[in-house]
């Protein structure tokens, strides 16, 4: 049986997106920079794929319309088809890896926010016993 101009048409398409789309596309070359670190880009990819088709007689439907069961039907009726695609890449962070560090930089700026809010926090809690220390022992200090 012979294929159906559909399948040639999503075939094509399906085809062109496996080699637009892999692995690199997510998690990109890394790229060294001159300190030594690492760069490696990471992305988010989406696609959408669409095909359709339909067959036309060029007289009346009954005359030209293909029967499945009909084995011996070799008449013919036009095609048209179409497929289409559409791809989208969007760089979602960066992981650095170097000087025996890995970090992960969102590019949203709205997690970079909250990442450097949660890691400046740690530095604020130790300031702030640090500083209750010295006052505990100056008070100490001053009652002897």
């Amino acid at each position: 049986m012979s294929e159906h101009p559909i399948e040639g048409l999503m075939k094509t398409t399906m085809e062109s997106i496996k080699e637009m789309v892999d692995v690199n596309t997510i998690v990109g070359d890394p790229v060294e920079t001159l300190d030594g670190q690492v760069i490696i880009p990471i992305s988010k990819v989406c696609f959408g794929f669409v095909s359709g088709g339909g067959e036309y007689s060029i007289q009346n439907k009954s005359k030209h319309r293909l029967d499945k069961d009909d084995a011996c039907n070799t008449e013919k009726v036009p095609f048209a088809g179409g497929a289409g695609a559409g791809v989208t890449v969007q760089p979602v962070a960066f992981m650095i890896v170097g000087n025996g560090q890995m970090k992960l930089s969102p590019v949203d700026q709205g997690s970079a926010i909250l990442n450097s809010l949660l890691d400046f926090i740690p530095k604020v809690t130790n300031s702030m016993q640090q500083k209750k220390k010295k006052t505990t022992n100056s008070c100490e200090d001053n009652i002897e």
